[in-house]
């Protein structure tokens, strides 16, 4: 007979062969570490598995950080059949099935907490399939995903069920899981007799990355590259770990959260001025396989946005890495990246020019659009001189200091200033020639006037 997929997780212990990490796959909450703010004293997962309540739920955090066992214990804890389902290969067929078995587990008065992993996976019409089943009790959902339910997860569902926030586990709590595991003799590693140096578990907890999947596999592996003492025993040591965690795997998705997350901590770390922290960002970046000139092209931008008038320089820099990056390539190319973002970090900041071409498309966007002043309008035809095209204009290179005292912007616009100058870098000195040369204008406009 085939097993059923639905089968509720096995409580008793798991055969060897299955991966340290689901192995020791928490089947207790004392035995769950990490998400205090959840399983705390009179928090809200705490109070709900006191009470015996089943809400449904939306677990959100990323990969190792216990979404699963979360789910299966609360399960556990309210007496209800836990049933597992896959975003990744189900459908809506076998949606049909599950709510067929959760019927009739409600008919015998069990309730059903239907799990399913990588909710996000799940298009807007097999996510809607659950909801008029969530509504009349039917299941209690609690969905997994490391990607923002904002984004992936339909509003009338994210309406009928909480989201509650997972964080990566800290490096403390995951040396803690991989000492639990060195000396559990039923599921871990405690028949191996393996004396682990602290150096080497803090390493290997580090490298997880809040991932308590990624840490106990690498602790697994590193137990079997671990050389036998004569006594029969084994020591880990720093250098095993290293050899054991290979390359760094960074959780990164392109078109995810996380892309955005990392563009938004570089651009928001070179606004602020922070080289360092701009410099770490880049590194990320680039480690995690995002394209360089992807990057670029927002340091072009930040150069603008940011920088402007400030030091013009700095448009300059950041296109000269896009040109450095293209002749080069990786790894090569990569250092212009980085000078181009030390150079932006450290550079005086405005957003002058940013805020001026703002409002000026907003009123191009509202105010009335107005004709071309007469004196600024060309007159390349004997018709368009007797009508007064370009009369009065003043041509400034036979001025002294090659400035007009005349009105460039429409009549309804002629006061208006777009353009506020800081007073860090280039923009203090523009600053001061346009205030002098906006004071001239004005004394213009007041004899006009009056």
């Amino acid at each position: 007979m085939a097993p059923d997929l639905f089968d509720r997780l096995p409580a008793t212990p798991q055969k060897v062969a299955a991966p340290l990490a689901e192995r020791m796959r928490p089947r207790t909450l004392q035995d769950f570490i990490g998400q205090e703010h959840l399983l705390g004293e009179g928090k809200i997962l705490r109070r709900a598995m006191e009470a015996g309540e089943l809400p449904s739920l939306i677990l959100w955090g990323p990969p190792g950080s216990g979404k699963t066992t979360l789910a299966f214990l609360l399960a556990d804890r309210c007496k209800a059949t836990f049933l597992p389902f896959s975003a990744v290969t189900s459908g809506i067929k076998e949606i049909k099935e599950v709510i067929v078995r959760a019927q009739r587990e409600r008919a015998y008065g069990t309730r059903t907490l239907l799990f399913i992993d990588e909710i996000h996976r799940f298009n807007k019409a097999q996510q809607d399939a659950f909801l008029p089943h969530v509504e009349d009790g039917t299941i209690v959902l609690i969905g997994a995903t490391t990607e923002n339910p904002s984004f992936e997860v339909i509003a009338p569902l994210l309406s009928r069920a909480k989201v509650v926030t997972l964080h990566p586990l800290g490096e403390e709590a995951l040396t803690m899981l991989l000492r639990r595991a060195l000396g559990d003799q039923e599921r871990g590693l405690g028949r191996l007799r393996i004396e682990a140096d602290d150096e080497a578990l803090r390493f290997i907890a580090r490298l997880g990355s809040g991932d308590a999947r990624v840490s106990l596999n690498t602790l697994e592996l590193a137990a079997q590259m671990a050389e036998e003492q004569p006594d029969g025993s084994k020591r880990l040591t720093i250098q095993i770990a290293r050899e054991a965690s290979g390359r760094r795997t960074l959780l990164y998705d392109k078109t995810g959260e996380e892309h955005y997350n990392l563009i938004s901590a570089l651009h928001k770390s070179l606004r602020g001025s922070d080289p360092d922290a701009s410099l770490y960002w880049l590194a990320r970046m680039l480690a995690s396989g995002e394209d360089p000139l992807y990057i670029v092209r927002r340091m072009v931008r930040f150069a603008s946005e940011d920088i402007g008038n400030a030091d013009p320089q700095a448009l300059l820099v950041a296109l000269a890495a896009k040109e450095a990056y293209h002749f080069l390539g990786s790894p090569e190319g990569d250092l212009a990246l980085a000078q181009a973002v030390l150079y932006l970090a450290t550079a005086h900041k405005s957003n002058a020019v940013y805020k001026a071409f703002g409002e000026t498309q907003r009123d191009v966007e509202q105010a009335p659009l107005e004709g071309v002043p007469l004196h600024l309008r060309n007159a390349p035809t004997a018709l368009m001189k007797e009508m007064e095209y370009g009369a009065g204009y003043q041509y400034p290179h036979d001025l002294p200091e090659a400035f007009a005292d005349q009105q460039y912007l429409p009549e309804q616009l002629k006061e208006r200033i777009y353009y506020h100058p800081t007073d860090c870098g280039l923009e203090a000195e523009i600053g001061r020639r346009l205030a002098e040369w906006r004071r001239r204008k004005l004394r213009m406009l007041s004899k006009e006037r009056g």
